[in-house]
């Protein structure tokens, strides 16, 4: 996995943009300099994000969501998991990671 999150993303498991295993990674989302937790959609490069208006649903029964425009920022709260089930952390070099710390 790369520790780059997706340009764009939904929650929305009807969205063309859901992605499971990147939504159970954990994504943090700062909008306009503040950290956002009630995102339903983003788009990165097109600066924008989805939020939801209270509990209002459309005829569909689809939460009713507002786009509100801005920079976007996004990244990963916690590390790629590889198939052997080892953490990989971008923060550590990877001879940081191989060698023990010595006391």
């Amino acid at each position: 996995m790369s520790d780059t999150p997706p340009d764009r993303l939904s929650v929305n498991p009807k969205s063309p943009h859901f992605d499971e295993p990147t939504l159970m990674r954990g994504i943090g989302i700062r909008f306009k300099g503040v950290q956002r937790r009630d995102v339903e959609e983003y788009s990165i490069s097109e600066g924008w994000i989805k939020v939801q208006v209270g509990k209002k649903m459309d005829r569909k029964g689809n939460p009713l969501t507002l786009t509100l425009n801005g920079p976007v920022e996004a990244w990963f709260e916690s590390p790629a998991v590889d198939a052997e089930g080892a953490e990989h952390d971008a923060a550590k070099g990877e001879d940081e990671a191989a060698t023990p710390d010595a006391e």
